[in-house]
């Protein structure tokens, strides 16, 4: 199992124990982490998934693919350099670690 260090929407710190895998999103809803919304499921179709990687992270998460930037550029939530959607973001021993902060209102 991956350890994701995560900040939810409130401020509360969390770590979500994912199987390898799995979406990030996907770990954060089964954990019940607060403002991981993900009304379409994981489709990259609605930016309620939206966190900021912290760290050096970015690094380790891979790239934006064009239908995310569309959706994170239409997020309603503030767009940052380290802001990805959670459900595009696959698990991995390599984000054993990760810091991860939920966007406050996804």
């Amino acid at each position: 199992m991956t350890k994701i260090h995560v900040t939810d929407a409130s401020g509360a710190k969390h770590i979500v124990e994912a199987p390898n895998g799995d979406s990030l999103m996907s770990a954060l809803l089964n954990a019940g982490i607060e403002g991981i919304l993900a009304d379409c499921g994981g489709g990259c179709a609605c930016a309620t998934c939206h966190c900021y990687i912290e760290g050096d992270g970015m690094d380790l998460v891979g790239e934006v693919n064009a239908i995310e930037n569309v959706m994170l550029d239409s997020a309603a939530t503030e767009r940052r350099d380290n802001s990805r959607l959670s459900c595009q973001i696959d698990v991995s021993d390599a984000l054993d670690g990760l810091q991860v902060t939920v966007a406050e209102n996804a």
